[in-house]
Order: structure tokens, then C-alpha cells, then sequence
């Protein structure tokens, strides 16, 4: 029975390390780009808020209604 035993793996370049990558600091790296894509989120969720306006007012609550710059001019009915 046994495991293991050969087989086969291409002999080719790959940019991404190959079959069994394990590239150098892949823990630093991966937590920068986690930071760099919260980064960008909170800049996008900023320029949201900014830029956020309702012609109509909604039927209902919205939550983002808390935080929009101009959630109270756009819908008297808010406290």
C-alpha cells in the first residue's frame, strides 16, 4: 500500500512559485495587502459619505442615513 510515490510535476516557471509555493515572508505580505485594501475601503467609504444624496426620500429607515453628510436635508421626517 504505501503513500507517496512518484509522479509527475512539470518542469516550467511559474510567477506564483510553482506546485508547493512557499515563498518568504507570505505572512508580512498578505497582512500589508489586508492593510492596504482596508486602507482603500476607508477611503471609498469616506468619499461615499461625502458624495451620498437622496432626491427622494426613502420609505423607510436606511442605516447609512446616520452617517450621510446630508441624510437631514434630504429627509425633513429625520429627527
Amino acid at each position: 500500500m504505501g503513500g507517496g510515490g512518484w509522479y509527475y510535476v512539470p518542469k516550467v516557471w511559474t510567477p506564483y512559485g510553482g506546485w508547493w509555493a512557499d515563498p518568504k515572508h507570505w505572512k508580512r505580505s498578505t497582512a500589508m495587502a489586508g492593510v492596504a485594501v482596508g486602507f482603500s475601503f476607508l477611503y471609498l467609504f469616506s468619499v461615499s459619505i461625502e458624495r451620498e444624496r437622496r432626491p427622494i426620500a426613502p420609505a423607510s429607515h436606511i442605516p447609512s442615513q446616520k452617517w450621510c453628510k446630508y441624510a437631514k436635508v434630504d429627509d425633513p421626517s429625520l429627527q
